[in-house]
C-alpha cells in the first residue's frame, strides 16, 4: 500500500510510536511522518506509507496551526506540564489587556532558542538525551514566523489560543516566552494540532478506528499521491515533457499543457497522464542550470503518480 494517513495522534503517544502501530496495522516497513508532535499533544499527525515517503521532504516544509493551553505562574524545565517546576510567580495582578499583548507582541517574525527537551541534535545527540543527565548547553535561536495568534479564552491561571505559525515552531517554547514577557513563567497544558499544510483534524482518523477495521478495507483511509500534494499547484506535461523527464530532464515551457501563471520560485508537481512525476521549483531565469525552465527537486523513480 502507498499513499498518506491523515492520523488524529492521541494523547501519551509519540509520533515514533505512531509510526510502529501503522506499520503493523498495515503490515509495511516503508512508514515515515511528516512533524513531529510531543506526547502531551494531539491533532494531525502526518504518516506516509511505502511511496508515499517520497513526498514526505515537501510535507515537512509546511505551516501550521494549533489550539494550545498555558498555565500562568510557573516555569517548568521542560515548558510544559510534564516537566519539574522550576519556579513561581504571582499573576493575579494581571489583567486581560496585559495578557491580550502579551500574546499579541508574539505575531510576526520571532527568535526562538529550542527547548532542551527537544529532539534538535547537538553534536550528534539529541538534546533531551542531554537535559535527562542534567546537562545544558548552548542552543542557537532560531528564526520562526507567527502569522496569527487569536485567543480563544482567557481565565487566568489559564490561556487558550489558537496559533497558524511556521514549521519548526515550538509551542511550548512560544508559551514559555509569553510567561517571560508578563513577568510571571507561563508553562504548556494542552496542545493539539489542527492543520499540517493542506490537511486539517477533520479528515484524521483515530489510530483505534483503522484497528477496528478489516486489514483488506484499510486502504480507504488512504489518500493517492495526488491528494497527498494537493497544496502545491500543477503542471501539466505534454508527451515530450513526460518523455524527458523520464530520463530526468527538465522540461521546458512549451513542454507544458497551458501557460504557466506562477511566481518565480514557486514549488510545483509536475504531472503526468497517471498522475505526478516529480516535484519541481519553477525557476526559469536561473543561471545555474541552463536546461529547462524548472529546478528538478525529486523525480519519482517509476514516474507515473501511481496510487
Amino acid at each position: 500500500m502507498n499513499g498518506l494517513l491523515i492520523i488524529d495522534k492521541p494523547q501519551g503517544m509519540s509520533s515514533h510510536a505512531v509510526v510502529g502501530k501503522v506499520r503493523r496495522l498495515f503490515g509495511l516497513r516503508k512508514v515515515g511522518h511528516a512533524g513531529t508532535l510531543d506526547p502531551l499533544a494531539t491533532g494531525v499527525l502526518v504518516v506516509a506509507l511505502g511511496q508515499g515517503t517520497r513526498i514526505l521532504q515537501f510535507l515537512l516544509e509546511e505551516n501550521k496551526t494549533y489550539r494550545a493551553t498555558l498555565k500562568l505562574g510557573a516555569v517548568t524545565d521542560t515548558q510544559d506540564s510534564e516537566g519539574m517546576v522550576l519556579s513561581e510567580a504571582e499573576w493575579s495582578h494581571l489583567g486581560e489587556a496585559e495578557i491580550a499583548a502579551a500574546c499579541q507582541a508574539m505575531v510576526g517574525t520571532l527568535e526562538q532558542v529550542p527547548p532542551m527537551y527537544s529532539a534538535i541534535k547537538q553534536g550528534g545527540v539529541p538534546l533531551y538525551k542531554l537535559a535527562r543527565k542534567g546537562m545544558e548547553v548552548e542552543r542557537q535561536p532560531r528564526l520562526v514566523m507567527i502569522f496569527s495568534l487569536g485567543l480563544v479564552s482567557i481565565r487566568p491561571p489559564d490561556v487558550t489560543f489558537e496559533v497558524h505559525c511556521s514549521k519548526g515552531t515550538y509551542v511550548r517554547t512560544l508559551c514559555h516566552d509569553i510567561g517571560t514577557k508578563l513577568g510571571c513563567g507561563a508553562y504548556l497544558t494542552a496542545l493539539r494540532r489542527l492543520t499540517s499544510g493542506a490537511f486539517n483534524e477533520t479528515e484524521a482518523v483515530s489510530l483505534d478506528t483503522i484497528e477496528q477495521t478489516a486489514p483488506q478495507e484499510r486502504g480507504r483511509f488512504l489518500l493517492s499521491l495526488g491528494d497527498a500534494l494537493r497544496g502545491y499547484a500543477a503542471v501539466f506535461l505534454r508527451e515530450e515533457g513526460v518523455r524527458k523527464l523520464r530520463y530526468g530532464i527538465p522540461p521546458t515551457l512549451d513542454m507544458v499543457e497551458k501557460n504557466v501563471e506562477i511566481e518565480e520560485g514557486t514549488i510545483v508537481q509536475l504531472l503526468g497522464p497517471l498522475g505526478p512525476m516529480g516535484m519541481a521549483r519553477f525557476a526559469p531565469s536561473r543561471g545555474r542550470e541552463t536546461r529547462g525552465d524548472f529546478e528538478l527537486l525529486r523525480v519519482f523513480n517509476d514516474c507515473d503518480g501511481g496510487e
